[in-house]
């Protein structure tokens, strides 16, 4: 399909923008002096800095772009447990005692977002819809199947196992060969999800200054001076939030997280029935390709959300857009027709080991690292970071013990990114 299937109406923005369109923000002189400053003002940024703000600490949250600019507001609004590798494999790298807490984390954060959404009474279409993950092929099937008993009792993912035979009743299509239903999976409206902990960062006291980011980082006695734009701050306490955003500003990081273009489409409205055939359960959908595509309904269950990978390197959502279609209606042949009313992307940041990773370097509090399962785990993670910082054992996880690997030659620009990718699909391909 040509780039020209694209219509003049679609839209080459976020489909959530259109609710929650991007926030205003008052700018105002930045303090010469604050407890804590956060760069990047995603959900792991804007969660610390609740934290912290609420504790009475004077806090400070910086983006170069738009507040939320980055995945926090494009992503496709599904909540999992965010943890890739079951127990065997966990376990084979980094022990049984470790894997099992690394699995805790993932339940841990999963439960705490729900509860954060109800704390807060956060209006963000919030529900708990289960997901479907649909095997690509027959021997997919079997795997995934016994993977569910590859875990100790207490760490098993509630889950109902859906054979080809039935898989119509959760999804309108042959294309797979049954799958799993995680029951305790849900959905969001991402960037509602945002805006609400954003009013809830400034209603606390923080400082929020988008478009002034973080130049450079200097010691400073005790304080940490944070060069920007409209002067330097003298800081306690930095966090930095940036995730798939992750730049020059600390060269460590950027060589341990690999930025990577995950790309959507929504779907002009659809008629009822047509929804009801083919999303009846309406829940969240991934797949068990490597190169993994997943999707959902709208909230408003009018519309199909469509996201993945499509090309070998980044590229145009005029590019990306057409290409997702196809592979929608290679999956649904009902919706040959349809149009899109919108296509975006974003960058989402995978690791080296497929963790979220947590810690310290050089008085520098991070999390990121989400492998495009953060909806829940980024904002888990920032509380975790808040609550450090103010000396809670709250702030503990299953993850900070596990180092952040980086690979020789790699300085952030993922150059291996194609062979990568044709890799993986080769591999889809034949198992």
């Amino acid at each position: 399909m040509s780039v020209s299937a694209l219509s003049d109406a679609t839209r080459l923005t976020s489909y959530w923008w259109d609710a929650t369109p991007r926030p205003n923000v008052a700018e105002a002189a930045l303090p010469a002096r604050a407890d804590v400053v956060v760069v990047g003002s995603g959900y792991t940024g804007l969660v610390a800095a609740l934290q912290t703000a609420r504790a009475g600490r004077t806090t400070v949250v910086l983006d170069a772009e738009d507040a939320g600019h980055g995945c926090s507001t494009r992503n496709g609004g599904q909540i999992s447990t965010s943890i890739k590798g079951g127990y065997a494999e966990l376990t084979r790298r980094h022990g049984a005692q470790e894997a099992a807490a690394i699995l805790r984390t993932g339940h841990a954060s999963l439960a705490w977002t729900g509860a954060f959404i109800e704390q807060e009474a956060i209006d963000c279409d919030f529900t708990v819809c289960g997901r479907f993950h649909a095997a690509h092929s027959a021997r997919a099937y079997e795997a995934l199947v016994r993977s569910l008993d590859d875990h100790a009792p207490d760490l098993k993912a509630a889950a109902e196992v859906v054979p080809r035979s039935e898989q119509r009743s959760e999804l309108g299509t042959d294309a797979y060969h049954g799958g799993v239903v995680f029951t305790r999976h849900a959905s969001v409206d991402p960037a509602k999800y945002h805006q609400g902990i954003l009013d809830r960062v400034i209603a606390a006291g923080a400082q929020v200054a988008p478009h002034c980011p973080a130049l450079a980082f200097d010691r400073d006695g005790a304080d940490l001076r944070v060069h920007t734009p409209r002067g330097d701050i003298a800081a306690r306490n930095v966090v930095v939030g940036t995730n798939g955003y992750t730049g020059n500003l600390v060269p460590w990081l950027r060589r341990r997280v690999i930025p990577i273009g995950s790309y959507i489409i929504a779907t002009e409205a659809l008629p009822p029935d047509l929804m009801a055939r083919l999303m009846p359960r309406r829940r969240v959908v991934s797949d068990t390709r490597k190169v993994v595509y997943y999707y959902r309904p709208s909230p408003d269950g009018t519309r199909i959300l469509f996201g993945g990978r499509v090309s070998f390197s980044e590229t145009d959502p005029r590019v990306s857009g057409p290409q997702l279609r196809a592979e929608l209606v290679r999956l649904f042949p009902e919706l040959a027709g349809i149009r899109i009313s919108h296509s975006w992307w974003g960058y989402v940041a995978y690791t080296f080991d497929e963790l979220a990773h947590i810690g310290e370097r050089d008085g520098v509090l991070y999390a990121m690292g989400y492998c495009g399962s953060g909806v829940g785990m980024a904002g888990y993670l920032g509380m975790s970071l808040g609550q450090r910082l103010l000396g809670s054992a709250e702030g503990a996880t299953g993850l900070d013990p596990i180092p952040f690997q980086t690979r020789p030659l790699y300085t952030g620009n993922p150059w291996f990114l194609a062979p990568s990718v044709a890799y993986y699909r080769w591999k889809d391909n034949r198992t």
